[in-house]
């Protein structure tokens, strides 16, 4: 495992690091518990040593098991998040900040997490959904301050809406912002266009998350294939959606040159390709998900000319929708 620096924050964080959604039990079905911690456990084994996770992730239930897990250790960093008081994904235009997070409610709920999470402090708290409106409210700019002064988190982030990578530079250009946690990945390129020049240039870290667009890039979303109701991919892959994602797939391993079962580490291959990024949070709920994925930073980015192969595959839509 190699490790990157986490923009200016002085934390070096591994090139892998763990989504913990899934094991959240939320909206993810099949998740088990005890299994869920022989893969927390086998990641940290393999060198992750990120651990993303969010109050919202089963209400506390993944903040719990990373605890179960890993205690108070200090080899690990966590991240977490402040759910949206109004629990809407993602922030909509013109909605106060009072609705979204208000200075009260985000205190207390950062208190929770704590609880959750066994620890007096939180390396990295992001909020969960994010508005550029809120960029110069005063009472969100107070409550980032209070927070660092606090001791209760040792950084501070945000949680970039789903496609919306610009809709953030107001928040950063603040200097309160050490991180983004952001949708990066093959079919998804729109942060190469402002967002990560952006953070390289003023050394803010980047959290890449849904390296495998949910699914799409593991190859192993076809035509045929089912989630049950209750699984969010349910919704996410309805209609032709597979069809379309499998079409894609079949034209990228075609030009890439690579078979199927290698797409998920090129995948995360193609993130860490770009220097802004400081690392990719796949979900992986089993130690096996964790090889894979791991083995993604010993093979290294991908060699430029690949990479010239692989952006004409940007696609934009909007399946969250």
């Amino acid at each position: 495992m190699k490790y990157r620096q986490l923009g200016k924050t002085g934390l070096e964080v591994s090139e892998i690091g763990y989504g913990a959604w899934g094991i959240g039990q939320s909206e993810w079905v099949g998740a088990e518990d005890e299994l869920s911690l022989k893969s927390l456990k086998a990641a940290r084994d393999a060198g992750v040593n990120l651990f993303d996770t969010a109050l919202a992730y089963g209400m506390g239930h993944s903040e719990q098991l990373i605890a179960r897990a890993f205690g108070k250790s200090t080899e690990v960093i966590i991240a977490s998040k402040v759910p949206p008081k109004n629990f809407i994904w993602p922030a909509q235009p013109g909605v106060p900040l009072g609705d979204v997070f208000p200075r009260k409610y985000v205190l207390t709920t950062l208190d929770q997490t704590l609880k959750n999470l066994g620890r007096e402090t939180v390396d990295l708290y992001q909020f969960h959904v994010w508005n550029d409106e809120w960029a110069d409210n005063d009472e969100w700019l107070s409550t980032v301050r209070e927070i660092r002064s606090s001791g209760k988190a040792r950084f501070l982030g945000i949680s970039i809406n789903d496609h919306q990578p610009a809709n953030s530079l107001k928040g950063l250009a603040t200097g309160l912002i050490d991180a983004v946690q952001v949708i990066y990945n093959i079919f998804d390129q729109s942060p190469d266009d402002e967002l990560l020049p952006y953070c390289q240039k003023h050394h803010i870290g980047v959290l890449a998350r849904v390296p495998f667009d949910e699914g799409s890039l593991t190859g192993k979303i076809r035509p045929d294939t089912t989630f049950p109701k209750g699984d969010f991919r349910h919704d996410y892959f309805s209609g032709n959606r597979k069809q379309q994602v499998w079409d894609r797939v079949q034209r990228l391993t075609k030009d890439a040159a690579i078979p199927l079962d290698l797409l998920p580490q090129f995948a995360l291959r193609f993130c860490l390709s770009h220097p802004a990024v400081s690392t990719v949070i796949p979900g992986m709920r089993t130690p096996a998900h964790v090889a894979s994925n791991a083995a993604a930073s010993d093979a290294g980015p991908l060699p430029p000319a690949l990479l010239a192969k692989i952006h004409p595959h940007r696609w934009l839509r909007n399946f969250y929708d």
